[in-house]
């Protein structure tokens, strides 16, 4: 499985990425990761994305939203599992986000054991849901 890790914040990136790496998902994962949100665009669309963590805010003038967005509207991609992972905790955050068609919602600092059954969770309805 290819995660998608598209954060301003090689931290967070590699915290996600540790995280990951110690879910039983029976295969290595592998990662590519983006630092900005035009970036994460290019990447979704040019290379192999299972699964993408995505950043609300980017130093950049397109937000996370802004990426799912587009993401959303190309078929090809309106099943790709997406989480976004920010400290925007405000419950109006949350509901916005997910009727633009993200799958779940992290809030930084991540919690590893919320991390870990909100991912999975995810993981498994995509599989379910094919």
């Amino acid at each position: 499985m290819v995660f998608l890790l598209a954060d301003d914040s090689r931290h967070t990136r590699n915290l996600l990425k540790s995280y990951v790496s110690e879910l039983d998902l029976g295969d290595t994962p592998d990662f590519i990761e983006a630092e900005t949100a035009e970036n994460t665009l290019e990447m979704i669309k040019n290379r192999r994305v299972d699964f993408v963590f995505l950043d609300w805010n980017f130093n950049t003038k397109m937000t996370g939203l802004d990426v799912l967005k587009e993401i959303r509207k190309v078929d090809k991609y309106k099943h790709l599992p997406v989480v976004i992972v920010t400290s925007e905790s405000d419950k109006a955050n949350v509901i916005v986000a997910l009727k633009l068609g993200a799958n779940d919602f992290i809030v930084k600092p991540v919690d590893k054991k919320s991390f870990t059954e909100k991912t999975i969770k995810v993981i498994n309805s995509v599989k379910y849901s094919r």
